[in-house]
């Protein structure tokens, strides 16, 4: 129901805006841009994100089908299958869901994209497989949501790239204040759900697992700090990532050999299932793009920056953050939009001020909650998000909130 009403309110927003700006500003093109909104949005929905996807689904499944005939993911769901039992205790032990849960988070967790989103639909689908309300969201699938909006990621590389080229004095002076405020907000979000589905955080296996991984990360932010260059970090960003992704499907194609199935028509079997997923998404992101385009064109966010600044100002807060919070708002929303934010502010405001610094670590605290709800959820059908979208946002705000701590700590 919440997915409902808030894509309602969109429209219902945007037309009133739009209907004030025409009668007491005189705004002729008010509208104009509302429908423009809705036919370049639903036109970019089916052209620049359905379609390119299916390509990537169709293969990206067909291997995770080879993986998964080849004894892959259950080995994968042995190594991390105690800790994902606690916080997703209603997957039953060793089944093959817990495996496509570590494959997605992996690839989010090294900024492999063209693999991640495949990856988690897969997982998706596994976790559906498990749901006795096929319309209604389960608690693994909302605990699996609301980490995938948290966004964590190790290497900010587009972000890093992007001040590159607006000529950053130090393009990856970001790279820490990034991963700190996306892992708060991953940390905030778990915590939220499973306080909420009742689960046991400080059972000893919880508190090892997220002890360790603070860990890795702290050692491997001050590695790359203290011994690697800009350059080096980029090159290292590079060869990692393309590594990782063409290793996949090698080792999974390997296994697939070793263990003597047919790996082509494994391949077949899983595309077959990737290329129907794309297809069944479509009405999904058609619906909720349009509503964000029509609430992007509108305006209510410029006012909702006024209104914050005015709010802040008058509690004698410094007002400097406010410049960069657009980006703030438009995450959620949308990832191009949050994006074309982040560039925008740092051409204002210069890529090395205050605002164009936290504009991109705003864009890397978190990820896009509406369109991974829409993505994923629709991709399995579930029309009920139960409190995905809030618990969702409440990942959301911790990054937020995290970002401009850390942007005041290490920016002033």
């Amino acid at each position: 129901m919440a997915l409902n009403y808030i894509w309602v309110a969109f429209f219902l927003i945007a037309f009133i805006f739009a209907l004030v700006k025409l009668i007491f500003l005189g705004d002729t093109e008010a509208f104009k841009l509302l429908v423009d909104g809705i036919f370049d949005s639903s036109k970019s929905s089916v052209m620049d994100i359905a379609l390119p996807l299916i390509g990537a689904m169709t293969f990206w499944l067909g291997i995770m089908k080879i993986g998964e005939k080849a004894g892959a993911i259950n080995f994968l769901s042995r190594i991390v299958g105690p800790f994902f039992r606690r916080i997703f205790p209603e997957i039953p032990k060793d089944h093959p869901a817990i495996g496509n849960l570590l494959m997605s988070f992996s690839a989010n967790l090294l900024g492999l994209i063209n693999a991640a989103t495949p990856l988690g639909l897969k997982a998706m689908d596994s976790l559906q497989e498990l749901n006795p309300e096929k319309e209604e969201a389960s608690n693994a699938q909302i605990m699996f949501l609301v980490l995938l909006t948290s966004g964590l990621q190790l290497l900010p590389v587009t972000i890093i790239a992007q001040r590159a080229i607006l000529h950053a004095k130090d393009p990856t002076d970001i790279f820490i204040p990034c991963i700190i405020a996306t892992y708060a907000s991953a940390v905030v979000g778990m915590i939220a759900v499973a306080l909420k589905q009742k689960i046991n955080l400080f059972d000893r296996v919880i508190v090892a697992w997220l002890g360790g991984m603070t860990l890795f990360i702290t050692l491997l932010v001050w590695y790359f700090t203290a011994y690697l260059t800009r350059e080096q970090i980029s090159t290292f960003s590079k060869i990692a990532s393309n590594l990782l992704l063409f290793s996949i499907p090698v080792i999974f194609i390997l296994g697939g050999v070793i263990r003597k199935i047919n790996v082509f028509e494994a391949f077949i079997d899983g595309a077959k299932a990737g290329f129907e997923t794309s297809i069944k998404i479509i009405p999904y992101l058609v619906a909720m793009l349009v509503g964000i385009a029509v609430f992007r064109n509108c305006g209510a966010l410029g006012y909702m920056n006024d209104g914050l600044r005015w709010v802040v100002s008058h509690l004698g807060l410094d007002t400097r953050f406010v410049d960069a919070m657009p980006v703030a708002y438009m995450k959620p929303l949308s990832g191009s939009g949050s994006r074309a934010m982040m560039i925008t502010t740092m051409q204002i405001f210069k890529p090395d001020s205050f605002a164009g610094r936290l504009g991109c670590i705003f864009n890397g605290s978190a990820d896009t909650t509406f369109y991974i709800v829409a993505l994923y959820f629709g991709s399995v059908g579930i029309k009920r998000s139960r409190y995905a979208i809030p618990f969702g946002l409440i990942a959301d705000l911790a990054g937020i909130i995290a970002a401009i701590f850390v942007a005041y700590l290490f920016f002033g």
